[in-house]
């Protein structure tokens, strides 16, 4: 007697967004530091990503507990009608005393190579390593996958994060993660499946698609059907 098939598990699907332009964007390491805000361009940016997530059906919105992520985040919960959770499991790697640094003058030390070339093997002076990062991430993802089974999650994060998560979830190996690129209010969204995540979107400037509208019974995140495989012709 042939067994039911049970019914597949909807995966859960979190859509990292990285927070708008600042001021020090591209100039300064900030990491953790406190007081950075968005810039005039930052803001508006939030509230073109803001637009993007209008009327989708989303379950909660997560930020990193820095300025410049709840300033992101804000508009994107007005817009789905949440209201922002702050999570400390998305704030920023912690850049010990290169915190606050210019870029132009870290990218003149010997070690910049190696936070480049071997960024599994660095930890910032006084600071946390890559690997701490990404594990942190992922952790926090999988707590998410948890708490909202078959939901989207918005999570409002930073480019080194989001590129250390997005490096597990392609299976590149941290030592690649640089090779990723994350804009300012990019969206980088991933499907977490029973047998695996499966990346949807990177570094998105538009619309996810396949994610459900408020109101709609959530079908979204469903794996693309294989194509038929071309028979060799001679």
């Amino acid at each position: 007697m042939q067994r039911p098939r049970r019914p597949a598990e909807r995966p859960t699907v979190v859509c990292f967004v990285r927070h708008g332009t600042t001021p020090t964007t591209g100039k300064v390491l900030p990491g953790r530091a406190r007081g950075l805000h968005l810039a005039e361009a930052g803001i508006e940016e939030a509230k073109a990503v803001a637009e993007r997530f209008s009327g989708l059906a989303v379950a909660a919105v997560y930020s990193s507990p820095l300025e410049r992520a709840r300033e992101t985040a804000a508009p994107i919960a007005d817009a789905v009608s949440r209201t922002v959770v702050v999570d400390r499991g998305l704030v920023e790697c912690d850049f010990g005393a290169w915190t606050g640094a210019e870029l132009a003058k870290l990218r003149k030390l010997p070690e910049w190579r190696t936070v480049q070339r071997f960024p599994s093997g660095w930890r910032f002076p006084e600071g946390e390593s890559f690997a701490e990062c990404q594990a942190r991430l992922l952790e926090t993802v999988e707590r998410y996958r948890r708490e909202h089974p078959g939901g989207v999650v918005v999570a409002v994060s930073h480019a080194d994060c989001i590129k250390a998560a997005f490096a597990s979830f392609l299976g590149t190996g941290l030592d690649l993660f640089q090779r990723i690129d994350v804009g300012p209010c990019s969206t980088s969204a991933v499907a977490l499946a029973p047998d695996g995540p499966f990346v949807l979107a990177l570094n998105s400037y538009g619309r996810i698609r396949g994610l459900p509208k408020a109101g709609e019974p959530p079908a979204h995140a469903k794996r693309p059907a294989r194509r038929p495989r071309e028979k060799a012709t001679a």
